[in-house]
């Protein structure tokens, strides 16, 4: 019987090396810490790459190393997608660390030797237990969403991004992580790369300015940001709930997983709109809530799992977000303190909408020690942060766009 299991087992690896796709990686330096998903390598003298990857949309991230392993460079990520049996190629550019493509020649080359497993013994294999857990994060992002958002070139790295940020840090949160990155021993190393453009997300203003009204209209559109969600949906998105929570997966990935400022404004900028909208999850979009309420929960799920912390290896990557980012005076508390009686407190509640929320409600209480008491409570505020409410005094117009960011 046990002969018997282990033939099984053998079987059902060997299956899974065929259907799997491999990415293989050529000459990365020993020591480079190397993630793929919610996983993490440490490279050894014989790595050469990870079989057994399951089709779909994946994150590669890499922090190169000093000699000794003890020292690494800022993360480097990029999307992928993954086909069966598919063979994906790269290889480390000693002078630029990092990895880069070769020619068609090579690659197709290089993968008719992956398919005779030639390189079998010196591929790690994806852990197909944690693909559940990643497909949690990255259900709604598609090759479209990588496509329309990736950077030119495909590489989501910080040191691009110091001059995005310190242009306008615009709240403590957004003026710590910019403190962080310029006293970081990398930031002279980043000052001197060449600036180049970040992701393509979608602007999103996070005031409504508009003409002709008056000043207790336009505090209502920003009270409840409905209409705004409306427009972006239509004019941004094609009407398609799923691209833009694809675009919320894609900047959470991006700034948990690739350390990416750019991807942490975004994510917040999503979050922040769809929480302040006060009609849309309880009439014209209860589904496109429950999705988002749901979407968010197994971000900060999996972001605050600490049980699991040892799946990061050493300190130059970092799986999980910093306690310090989400305490009370961050915006997401303020906005969950708003959102959550406006669900659980309402009559005719679509029921999953009412079960996501209350889920989320209990992380956070859990996770963070949050409190939800009256919402009538002082809430503490970052009193420079954007997202907060707008009140317009009476018969004050603003000359401004309709949208303006």
């Amino acid at each position: 019987m046990a002969s018997s299991s282990v033939v099984m087992d053998q079987e059902t690896a060997l299956e899974l090396v065929k259907k799997g796709s491999t990415l293989l990686l050529l000459d990365v330096p020993q020591f480079t810490l190397l993630g793929i998903d919610t996983q993490v390598f440490s490279v050894g003298p014989i790595f050469k790459g990870i079989k057994m990857i399951p089709p779909g949309p994946h994150f590669v991230y890499y922090n190169p190393s000093n000699k000794e392993g003890n020292e690494f460079s800022p993360t480097t990520g990029f999307f992928i997608v993954t086909h069966p049996s598919e063979v994906i190629v790269r290889k480390w550019h000693q002078q630029e660390e990092r990895l880069v493509r070769i020619s068609e020649e090579e690659e197709t080359r290089y993968s008719e030797a992956v398919q005779r497993f030639e390189f079998d013994r010196q591929l790690g294999p994806y852990a197909l237990e944690q693909f559940a857990e990643w497909r949690q994060l990255s259900g709604y992002i598609t090759k479209e969403t990588i496509e329309r958002i990736e950077p030119i070139g495909g590489e989501i790295t910080i040191v691009y991004e110091s001059g995005m940020i310190e242009k306008n840090p615009r709240t403590a949160i957004d003026k710590q992580l910019v403190e962080q990155l310029r006293d970081s021993k990398f930031s002279k190393c980043a000052a001197e790369k060449v600036e180049k453009k970040g992701c393509y997300y979608k602007d999103i203003p996070h005031v409504i300015k508009q003409k002709d009204i008056t000043g207790g209209e336009l505090t209502s559109l920003n009270l409840d940001k409905t209409s705004l969600l409306e427009t972006i949906l239509m004019e941004d998105y094609e009407g398609a709930e799923g691209l833009l929570l694809g675009e919320l997966q894609f900047a959470f990935v991006a700034f948990m997983l690739g350390q990416s400022l750019e991807g942490f404004l975004q994510w917040k900028a999503l979050v922040s709109l769809l929480f302040s909208c006060t009609e849309a999850p309880l009439r014209t979009r209860s589904q496109l809530f429950t999705k988002f309420i749901r979407v968010v929960y197994f971000q900060l799920k999996h972001g605050f799992d600490k049980q699991n912390k040892g799946n990061s290896v050493g300190k130059g990557i970092s799986l999980f977000l910093d306690d310090t980012m989400f305490s009370k005076d961050i915006f997401l508390f303020r906005l969950c303190k708003e959102f959550f009686p406006l669900v659980l407190e309402s009559h005719g509640v679509d029921g999953d909408l009412l079960l996501w929320t209350r889920k989320l409600k209990s992380l956070l209480e859990t996770a963070f020690g949050w409190e939800f008491k009256d919402n009538a409570d002082i809430i503490c505020e970052d009193e420079d942060d954007e997202f907060s409410p707008v009140i317009v005094p009476p018969n004050e117009a603003i000359p401004s766009e309709d949208r303006a960011s």
